[in-house]
Formats: C-alpha cells, structure tokens, sequence
C-alpha cells in the first residue's frame, strides 16, 4: 500500500486547507484510514481517524468541530478538512492506514497503522 498526502502549505489562522491522501491498493475500503500529525519537538499525535465505510469517525479533542475527515471509497481517497486553522495546528501531517483487520477502537492510536505516507506541511501563521 502506498499513500501520498497532498494539500499542505501556508495559510493564516483563521483560514481552511483541505489535505488529500490517495492510496494504492484494491482493498481501500477494507482500511481504517487516519490522519496524524508531527509537530517540532512533539511527538506523533492522532488528528482523525474514519472507518471503513465511512460510518464512524474519531477526532482529537482539538480539532473537533474545526477538522472533518471524509473518505472516497471509489477514489481510494481520504481526506482532512481542516477550518479555522489555529498556529497551534502547525505541523507535519501524515495519512496511515491500517490494513491488517484493526478494531475500530484501537484506531484511535498508532499501534492498528502500518503504512504511513510521507507527510505534508501545514504552517498557520498568526
């Protein structure tokens, strides 16, 4: 499975970015797809996560009602839409899927993912 995120860049609180991330494989809708992000200094933290379908979310507390995750299943694609960017929403953000028939629970961690794309850079400037 290959993931490539797209969609960073530079914006001002306040403003909207929506990130993309395409994956390769057959299979996508049988992935539970997540939304991370790395922060210098920080470490890895879970933004969103969204089931296989689509029918169950998770958001980190804060991004919740600013950041919706959404999925097409037919494009093999996952998205994180992200309003009223903060500063403090600066960081790398990585997309991640976990393939190998994860719990919807677990996915609000790190340990279900085990691929990673390479990450996409969200800077919000105040």
């Amino acid at each position: 499975v290959q993931l490539q995120a797209s969609g960073g860049g530079l914006v001002q609180a306040g403003d909207s970015l929506r990130l993309s991330c395409a994956a390769s494989g057959r299979t996508f809708s049988s992935y539970i797809m997540g939304w991370f992000r790395q922060a210098p200094g920080k470490e890895r933290e879970i933004v969103a996560a969204i089931s296989w379908s689509g029918g169950n979310t998770y958001y980190a507390d804060s991004v919740k009602g600013r950041f919706t995750i959404s999925r097409d299943n037919a494009k093999n694609t996952v998205y994180l839409q992200m309003n009223n960017l903060e500063p403090e929403d600066t960081a790398v953000y990585y997309c991640a899927a976990a393939t190998s028939g994860a719990s919807w629970y677990a996915a609000r961690t790190s340990r279900p993912y085990d691929y990673w794309g390479r990450g996409t850079q969200v800077t919000v400037s105040s």
